[in-house]
């Protein structure tokens, strides 16, 4: 709570200088880390355990404190430092590395340990990155005593505007708005085909626009819609899996997105508003695609939607939640503004929220759940400001080895300068990379390794970190960690694996938008007005015949050549060019006649072509009678 507060104090009287924000930031993350984790998972401590994190607490208060309180006489030192000031930052780097390998597990510490042995004996390393070597007083310094490394821009992003926004998700499942969105998608889609599903579609969209977390997605939305959706007929596999196709995208979804959409806004030196406009075509033609895909899926199985009587009316919902929308209104409106910052605007959101909360006595949180939310933001900003932290040491090593400059001319030659292979090799390291770790860690490395080679072949900065960050939050749903579907298949109560593989053909849009906005970059608003429409109508014709392609269905069984065209029409559709564009229209539209003249016969199965067939044939008479 105390954590929570040090932030909203400063969202609203303004940051303190860079380090010591940072150094309070990281006190506190060191601090609540070695409270909750004990030296190993899963195992009680000891009197033995609870005197050695006594001992790592006050460390960790000794090693941020000083820099907080004497950051300005390091800053007029700079270049030259004291032996003790080394001593300190050996401690807070070794402190830095078990708090991460206790709350994340060891695959980030390992590569920051990795990244130090580099910088230390780069001299041993081959040739192509063989680098003079660093003596460990200049490595130390370097991470401690500025702001390339421990407190540098990746914890200050966490540090400044970060912590915030996880709050304010925090505060928004404390006050009961979160199931506002939930009841909002219940009443528009829960009587269509597919209802449920299509409810944790929009649920988890709705949601993952304001929670930015995956996990916490599949589980807050999942505990309702999954069961829905198994009632209605859906197979709990299948259930578990669209549960986690949707929460996955929940970073992917502005206004708030992930915390390294933030760390994007910095890299690039962009307003953040800039990023999650560049971010939502893509993100909408996602979602676009999954719910097609389900509602094909329903179509398939025969499956109807929630009876009346069984889900919220849209008018009582809106009558009695509405308020829930102004704080999020707020928010993009400040967000948008020139005048506010990120953080600024935050905090301005969670006070929004909670004044509008608490002035209906039906969702008027009580202290206590106010409390809980100052918790629980604190607890779940744990991982994502250690991981920040830890990154911060890779982050310093390759900035004073020089290497990532190296590595992008390697990654470059590698690829024989063809784009499409240097992206077939980026996506393939985020996903090998997000197996292991977090969405950001896993952005930032490639990040600062890979992008500036992506960009080097004359990609947009902002399609190139775009493309990076997809499949950092993709990995989440690929075996074989894949948490978000772990967590939906335990509510589901569905075998992991399994569930992990529809989840990735459910989501398979996901694959495949990096690369067409990487080639079309209209798709992330670098363009005309005029190239972004056309592009847009161009990819959501792609990803409804990816849809058709995937399920086979569509006002009836496909045959299988009708699936190579719809899959053929996809992939034409969603590549750069016009004449790409009308091939891919000329493949699906034999198969969309089909479907026409099935709906005709047999409008039942296909209400929505059904009721396009009843307009055309309306629209006709009434020329003929007009004639």
């Amino acid at each position: 709570m105390a954590w929570s507060g040090f932030h909203l104090w400063t969202g609203f009287a303004g940051l303190l200088p860079a380090m010591p924000q940072r150094a309070v930031h990281l006190g506190f993350a060191l601090v609540l880390a070695f409270l909750l984790h004990g030296p190993r998972r899963g195992r009680a401590r000891g009197r033995a355990g609870w005197t050695l994190d006594a001992l790592l607490i006050a460390a960790s208060l000794g090693a941020t404190g000083y820099v907080a309180l004497a950051h300005e006489a390091i800053l007029v030192r700079a270049g030259s430092w004291e032996p003790f000031e080394l001593a300190l930052g050996g401690v807070a780097v070794a402190l830095v590395l078990e708090a991460t390998r206790r709350v994340l597990g060891w695959p980030l510490p390992v590569l920051a340990l990795l990244a130090l042995g580099y910088a230390a004996w780069g001299h041993l390393a081959p040739e192509t990155i063989a680098h003079r070597g660093y003596p460990l007083r200049r490595i130390l310094s370097t991470l401690y005593l500025t702001t390339d490394g421990l407190f540098g821009l990746i914890l200050g992003v966490s540090a400044s505007f970060v912590f915030l926004f996880v709050l304010f998700g925090a505060c928004f499942r404390a006050t009961g708005a979160a199931a506002f969105f939930l009841d909002l998608a219940r009443a528009v889609c829960g009587g269509v085909r597919g209802g449920p599903a299509k409810v944790a579609i929009v649920g988890s969209s709705l949601f993952g626009m304001i929670s930015g977390s995956t996990v916490a997605n599949a589980g807050t939305v999942g505990t309702i819609t999954i069961p829905l959706m198994t009632r209605s007929g859906f197979s709990p596999t299948f259930a578990a899996a669209v549960e986690s196709a949707a929460s996955v995208a929940g970073q992917l979804m502005p206004p708030v997105m992930g915390a390294a959409a933030f760390i994007m806004a910095e890299v690039l030196n962009v307003p953040y508003i800039q990023v999650a406009a560049a971010a939502a075509l893509p993100a909408v033609l996602y979602y676009v695609a999954l719910f097609a895909t389900v509602d094909l899926a329903a179509a398939r199985q025969g499956l109807r939607g929630e009876p009346a009587a069984a889900r919220p009316r849209l008018g009582a919902v809106l009558r009695g939640g509405w308020p829930a929308l102004l704080p999020v209104a707020l928010l993009v409106a400040l967000l948008a503004g020139p005048r506010y910052s990120p953080t600024l605007a935050a905090a301005w959101a969670i006070a929004a929220l909670v004044a509008v909360s608490a002035l209906r006595r039906a969702t008027r949180p009580t202290p206590r759940a106010l409390l809980g939310a100052l918790r629980d933001g604190a607890v779940g900003a744990l991982e994502v400001a250690l991981a920040c932290a830890c990154v911060g040491i890779l982050v310093g090593m390759v900035v004073l080895t020089g290497i990532g400059l190296k590595l992008s001319t390697i990654l470059v030659g590698l690829a024989g300068g063809q784009l499409l292979v240097l992206l077939a090799l980026t996506m393939l390291a985020c996903l090998v990379l997000g197996t292991a770790l977090p969405t950001t860690p896993t952005y930032v490395l490639l990040a600062v390794l890979v992008a500036p080679a992506i960009v080097q072949l004359g990609v947009p900065p902002i399609a190139a970190h775009l493309f990076v960050f997809y499949f950092g939050v993709i990995a989440d749903i690929t075996p074989p960690t894949a948490l978000c579907v772990y967590v939906a298949s335990q509510i589901a109560g569905a075998p992991f694996q399994r569930t992990c593989l529809v989840a990735c053909r459910l989501a398979l849009a996901g694959f495949l938008l990096p690369y067409a906005f990487v080639y079309v970059p209209a798709l992330v608003l670098e363009g005309s007005a005029g190239a972004v429409v056309l592009a847009a109508a161009s990819a959501g014709l792609g990803v409804l015949a990816l849809a058709v392609a995937l399920e086979g269905h569509w006002a009836g069984r496909l045959h299988w050549l009708e699936r190579g065209l719809a899959a053929g029409a996809a992939g034409l559709l969603a590549a750069p060019g016009l004449w790409t564009d009308a091939v891919g229209l000329g493949l699906l539209l034999p198969v969309a006649l089909r479907a026409l003249r099935a709906a005709s016969r047999a409008p039942d199965r296909a209400p929505g072509l059904a009721a396009l067939v009843r307009a055309w044939t309306g629209w006709r008479g009434a020329l003929r009678r007009r004639a």
